[in-house]
């Protein structure tokens, strides 16, 4: 076995790495600049589609048809991705007049895309093509063409789709980005589409559902010693306990940062009650709440982030706490 002494050095790997991202990123400023009134008219069109938007694409254009049609769906426009080849096997059922069609081809002339054609004429739908060539069959036969040509591709055969396969992305991300803009669609409207993710998580989930209740909560009485409210604080890992009255209304907030600056300045004396060291103008926040206002309260609080933040109902009575360690463990913060 013999080695091949013509191998680049690791340098040389990542100048290629360093061109093939010029070159793509090159494309797309490219088409960014010669963006024209095509691309209007196709937000315009997709803006007033009754249906669902239909992305498709063969090959290599059909994975990114795929995720564009994803992008789509997750921003607020129902959208499905049809492969072409099992369109012309019956998948064309799914496809109405009330939707929209955005079609990818490099070439234009696509035998797979080309095929379905005459059907969608036939349906009546609006066609936007992402195409590579304006005198392709797929341009002639299309309502709107928006140019995804590229001079080369990344691939040093000039062969393998890369700048165009991302100029279509790109574009692909453009329409789905200036519809949702003109719709308005805002971060609560993503997190109802992404209830499972941390953004979902946090613009969804309400501050009763997240918060230490009961002993865990530390709630005490006035007349409760500092050494009292240590040894609570110590057992339930809480970092404050507070203080409420007897109708559970909230009085103050004893830290465990409190207890540790008075003994650094004063001689503590454990048997005090904890009004001599608490604070009387704790910050709170409603358990009906949203998790994200509560955290937005912790991380803009002057002079600092707070840690723990009571809970009240609307009655104004103490019902829980939050904690900032809670928050990162269930990874919303």
């Amino acid at each position: 076995m013999t080695t091949d002494s013509t191998v680049s050095p690791l340098s040389s790997v990542t100048a290629i790495g360093r061109n093939v991202l010029e070159a793509e990123a090159s494309s797309i400023l490219a088409t960014a600049a010669s963006i024209d009134s095509s691309f209007e008219k196709a937000v315009k069109t997709l803006l007033t589609v009754s249906g669902r938007v239909v992305v498709t694409g063969m090959g290599k254009p059909g994975y990114i048809a795929r995720k564009i049609s994803a992008t789509f769906s997750s921003t607020g426009t129902p959208s499905f991705y049809l492969h072409p080849a099992e369109a012309i096997h019956g998948d064309l059922g799914m496809v109405t007049s009330r939707d929209a069609i955005i079609v990818l081809s490099n070439s234009g002339e696509t035998a797979e895309i080309i095929n379905i054609l005459p059907t969608l004429k036939r349906i009546g739908l609006p066609i936007i093509a992402l195409c590579g060539s304006r005198h392709s069959t797929l341009a002639s036969h299309s309502d709107i063409v928006i140019s995804s040509a590229v001079e080369t591709e990344a691939c040093p055969l000039n062969l393998a789709p890369t700048n165009s396969t991302t100029v279509a992305l790109a574009l692909g991300d453009a329409l789905a980005v200036a519809v949702m803009t003109l719709r308005d669609f805002s971060r609560d409207n993503f997190a109802f589409y992404h209830p499972g993710g941390t953004l979902g998580r946090k613009l969804l989930l309400t501050v009763g559902k997240v918060m230490r209740t009961g002993e865990s909560a530390c709630l005490i009485e006035r007349n409760c010693t500092i050494l009292d409210a240590l040894f609570l604080m110590t057992r339930h890992r809480s970092g404050a306990a507070i203080v409420v009255d007897p109708q559970g209304a909230p009085e103050g907030i004893l830290t465990d940062g409190d207890i540790r600056r008075y003994v650094m300045y004063n001689n503590l004396f454990l048997q005090n009650p904890v009004t001599d060291i608490m604070n009387t103008t704790p910050v709170t926040v409603y358990e009906d709440q949203l998790i994200d206002d509560a955290i937005r309260i912790m991380e803009q609080h002057a002079p600092g982030v707070i840690t723990v933040l009571p809970v009240q109902d609307r009655h104004s009575r103490v019902t829980g706490l939050i904690h900032l360690t809670d928050l990162l463990k269930k990874r919303l913060f």
